[in-house]
């Protein structure tokens, strides 16, 4: 009984410290990537590329953009460091074993144009490695921008509005936005609207062609928990049809996720908007 019980400890022993060593070489190649990457960052040359990444690789930029193929990518890298110098930190947040053939990684960057300091990109990655024949190289990758005042979206984002310039304010919503407009309100007929252009046809199109104006005024803006703000103000507009005006009570609330609008709800006095639109 007693060898048994020594013959099961051995066992156990083995098992942590095999499990022990595959987590430090683990370790180990991600810190070796991670160097790699920053010399391949701070020297401009993007001859480490093909050991950094596997020829199927995707990319999310901090931008949304999607980029797949080593080939794009090397694309890419080139275009950059075309532009000027640049130098990065990493810190690795979060280290985990998917199986013997792939590894997710997570952590945070600041990238930045060493003849433009103040050009600093600051965000977190997420990593997916692969294990091609002994070597881990970046599978996935996607990358996000840090947030660090999302009232300032939002209030581009009415400035971009009064100035008439509709492709900004499309720009600043991500690709599958959900947006609402107050219930008994006429255009929450197509509630709810999914993708700006949806918005552009359901709403702006529509709002734009029935007033002779309008403005939003007396923009104030909240800023709240969960990646929201909420914004207050007023609708200044006339109707073409019935020639008459209105100036409502309104407040937005605005949900950001990773730079874009994900969001809208709009709570509006519809009373007046109804009476001004009807005959």
């Amino acid at each position: 009984m007693n060898s048994l019980k020594t013959n099961y400890n051995i066992v156990i022993v083995l098992f942590v410290s095999i499990f022990s060593f595959q987590t430090n070489a683990q370790s180990a190649a991600v810190d070796q990537l991670h160097q790699l990457y920053i010399q391949t960052i701070n020297t401009g040359d993007p001859g480490n590329l093909n050991t950094l990444y596997t020829d199927n690789v995707s990319i999310r930029n901090s931008d949304g953009s999607l980029l797949t193929g080593l080939n794009n990518v090397k694309k890419q890298y080139q275009a950059t460091f075309d532009n000027g110098k640049y130098d990065i930190t990493l810190k690795t947040i979060e280290e985990q074993d998917l199986n013997e053939d792939y590894m997710f990684v997570s952590g945070s960057f600041v990238f930045t144009k060493i003849d433009e300091p103040e050009a600093v990109q600051r965000g977190t990655f997420v990593n997916i490695l692969k294990n091609i024949d002994g070597e881990w190289k970046i599978y996935k990758s996607y990358r996000y921008p840090e947030i660090t005042n999302i009232k300032s979206i939002v209030d581009g984002l009415y400035k971009s509005f009064a100035q008439g310039d509709i492709p900004s304010v499309l720009e600043a919503m991500d690709e599958e936005i959900i947006w609402n407009e107050a219930e008994g309100n006429a255009y929450a007929d197509g509630n709810p609207y999914i993708g700006p252009e949806a918005v552009l046809k359901g709403v702006f199109e529509r709002v734009g062609a029935e007033h002779e104006y309008f403005k939003l005024d007396d923009i104030e803006l909240h800023e709240m928990s969960n990646n929201q703000v909420l914004a207050t103000l007023r609708y200044d507009a006339k109707v073409k049809e019935t020639g008459k005006t209105y100036n409502a009570q309104v407040a937005h609330l605005w949900t950001i996720r990773d730079g874009k609008v994900s969001a809208f709800q709009q709570y509006v006095d519809t009373k007046k908007l109804n009476d001004a639109m009807s005959k």
